[in-house]
């Protein structure tokens, strides 16, 4: 059997566990429970791993603490979800404690594990038992343990998917829920399929995937030719030397063209800028350390290419780069807000009560670190608020937050609606902190009730489900399922006429029409007698109606 690997042995097995879980993701997500159509842990933690993919693939003979290091970095920048921030701790687990070596025998690998469950715990607030934490953590502590007697690489990952596989199972026994609906956790499968594709890639098995989910490119905009000044769109990733001033390279770059970005991280930093001499560029870059990945594509042939009829190359970032280019520059503030929602009604609401940047996104597709990075670096504020309004972001933004050069305050907000009133108590001009507690009371004053479709069939909390059945939930609870919408609504309208509830806000969906809402909103009036009732068109996708009451 194969006692240890090196840097490059590491990379394929990252890949192809990436490749496994991206190929198996529908039968992980089938596994989630609650059948609201969701962001869905197979789908969160393949494009998750998935972000490592193109960094590894270009640095083939990385040594083992920079494969780790790359992985790390990478996952945690595209960290999707609640699986998908656990799953990147985990492998910031590796990146730790492979620092400085060359090789990783089984018991380096165990405490490997041990070291990124230890790190996932401390960032989940209230971990559960039967999920992913429970089924790494359990798999750890025996590898560890039997690591004592054969300690080869091989041996060590086949006995960690074995104890992984029990404990996958008892997850149904640990969980109620999970119990009632006979399935069992599905990040702990989707952690088994990570085991799996790894130890497939060590005995030479790799999986392979045809394309990975995660890779997300913007299309590329029309420009006339007298509007490209610089022709070269150019994107590139430089691993730093050292601690260097990027200050000098920022003004150099910002000389020889224009629609200049550089993000960065304590060990990398990305670049992207149009130029007519992207080889000037690359060089002067180097400096600053080495270069790993570079992509450069030329606007103007695309250009022509579209106006030909033919189809274009994509240019990574471009939309979001003009878009801030076209925005007037404002003085650095003290306070800013960035907010996650879906609907363009919504982002009018959120940004007509001093909301800085919408990032869109929340049900059915939840926003990695990267992407809060991304938006927060855009407020030119010291501090910035970040509201998910989705319990499944949460954690992705506490990770945006410790890896920020900006300081990030993120509210625990698990709805648009909770996110919507605590703006309401938002004053620019406060001290953060008693800003931030101000907010987070005041979520606690609303109730949220929504009204949504059945993705799948299910048997949840006493209620036997239909794909394309009715869900009404009162803050967050399943409280009935119907054909009939309306059946829903009066149901939804007498809980808000018996808690006595006095302002209620409506917003309906892309898939309501104005007519519908509109009978909606007055069939709440006549129940709810004693409420003030507000319609408002939201546009979100996914909910039919996000209702709030206080």
């Amino acid at each position: 059997m194969i006692q240890t690997i090196n840097g490059a042995a590491y990379a394929r097995m990252v890949i192809s566990a990436a490749a496994a879980v991206e190929l198996q993701k529908q039968k992980i997500n089938e596994l989630n429970v609650f059948p609201v159509p969701d962001g869905d842990t197979g789908t969160n933690m393949s494009m998750t791993l998935s972000a490592c993919v193109s960094d590894l693939k270009a640095n083939p003979d990385a040594s083992l603490d920079l494969a780790a290091k790359l992985t790390a970095s990478a996952l945690l920048r595209g960290a999707r979800g609640n699986s998908g921030v656990i799953l990147s701790l985990l492998f910031r687990g590796f990146s730790l404690s492979f620092k400085g070596l060359t090789e990783c025998d089984g018991g380096t690998f165990a405490q490997a594990l041990k070291t990124g469950v230890e790190a996932a715990y401390k960032a989940v607030m209230h971990p559960a038992e039967g999920t992913l934490l429970t089924v790494a953590r359990v798999s750890a502590a025996a590898a560890i343990e039997e690591a004592e007697t054969d300690c080869g690489i091989e041996h060590i990952i086949e006995f960690s998917i074995e104890v992984a596989k029990k404990a996958v199972a008892e997850t149904i026994n640990q969980n109620p829920v999970l119990k009632k609906a006979g399935v069992v956790d599905a990040g702990g499968q989707g952690f088994l399929v990570v085991l799996e594709g790894m130890l497939a890639s060590l005995r030479g098995n790799d999986f392979v995937a045809d394309s990975f989910g995660g890779e997300e490119t913007s299309v590329f905009t029309t420009l006339e030719d007298e509007e490209i000044t610089f022709a070269f769109d150019t994107v590139y990733i430089i691993r730093k030397d050292g601690e260097p001033n990027l200050d000098p390279l920022r003004a150099y770059l910002g000389s020889i063209g224009d629609s200049l970005v550089i993000s960065e991280d304590e060990e990398m930093f990305k670049v992207h800028v149009h130029t007519n001499v992207p080889g000037d560029a690359l060089n002067e870059s180097q400096k600053y350390g080495t270069l790993e990945l570079a992509k450069i594509e030329n606007m103007r042939t695309q250009r022509d290419d579209l106006a030909a009829g033919r189809k274009a190359h994509s240019t990574d970032d471009l939309d979001a780069i003009e878009e801030e280019l076209e925005a007037e520059p404002t003085e650095r503030k003290p306070l800013g807000v960035v907010a996650v929602c879906a609907g363009e009604g919504l982002a009018a609401v959120f940004k007509e009560l001093g909301v800085d940047r919408i990032i869109s996104g929340g049900q059915t597709m939840n926003p990695s670190t990267e992407d809060i990075l991304a938006q927060v670096q855009k407020v030119n504020a010291d501090t910035v608020l970040v509201l998910p309004n989705n319990k499944n972001i949460i954690l992705a933004a506490q990770a945006a937050a410790e890896i920020s050069e900006q300081k990030i305050m993120v509210l625990h907000s698990k709805t648009v609606p909770q996110g919507i009133t605590a703006m309401l108590s938002y004053n620019p001009d406060a001290e953060p902190q008693a800003l931030f507690d101000e907010m987070t009371e005041a979520i606690k004053g609303v109730t949220t009730m929504q009204i949504t479709y059945a993705a799948r069939n299910s048997d949840f909390d006493g209620y036997e489900i239909h794909e394309g059945d009715y869900m009404a939930l009162y803050n967050n609870q399943l409280i009935g399922t119907d054909k009939d919408l309306n059946k829903l609504i009066d149901l939804l309208a007498e809980r808000v006429r018996d808690e006595g509830f006095e302002f209620v806000n409506i917003y309906y969906g892309e898939d309501i029409s104005e007519a519908d809402a509109a009978a909606v909103s007055d069939r709440f009036t006549e129940i709810c007698t004693s409420a003030d009732v507000n319609l408002v068109n939201g546009g979100q996708p996914v909910y039919y109606y996000m209702i709030s009451a206080e």
